[in-house]
């Protein structure tokens, strides 16, 4: 059976698929973690994150490296975020201003602002706009998250729900 580019792209898109794993290609995007790393920044079991880790790992988007008793997970590639940024940013363009989405940014934020980097306040991961997983607005200052457990984490100890914009 002769395979063609088509069906090979439609095997990572497949792969992709899945939210949990887009969001481990992003938390690695720039550094290696641990499942356990990874553990609390998803909000997720090690169990489950272990299976996103071994499909990536097989179809080789992802590879690891053991440092005693750590195994280290970090991107195969990481032209894959080119290709996952570029579809965020049509995400982006095609929900401007949709409230029943989150992590869209705000449409009326300058260049400088979407690239510029800040630091997740529960895990401490660097992020920007455009990289955030998720962002919230709380007395006045917006929080940029690396995945959606920080933010649940961030929401559930320092933010009462109504306080959230």
């Amino acid at each position: 059976m002769t395979l063609t580019i088509f069906d090979l792209h439609s095997d990572i898109f497949k792969i992709l698929a899945n939210p949990k794993r887009l969001e481990i290609i992003h938390l690695i995007r720039d550094c290696e973690l641990t499942v356990s790393e990874l553990e609390e920044m998803l909000d997720m079991r090690q169990a489950n994150i272990s299976q996103h880790l071994m499909v990536l790992r097989e179809n080789n988007l992802v590879k690891s490296r053991r440092e005693g008793t750590h195994i280290y997970y970090s991107l195969a590639d990481p032209k894959i975020l080119e290709a996952s940024d570029l579809i965020r940013e049509v995400l982006q363009n095609k929900f401007k201003g949709a409230k029943h989405i989150t992590g869209l940014i705000d449409n009326d934020m300058h260049m400088e602002d979407y690239l510029k980097e800040h630091k997740d306040p529960v895990c401490g991961m660097m992020v920007s706009a455009k990289t955030a997983a998720d962002h919230t607005k709380y007395k006045g200052k917006d929080y940029f998250f690396c995945a959606r457990g920080c933010k649940e984490k961030f929401l559930r100890e320092n933010v009462n729900q109504e306080e959230i914009k």
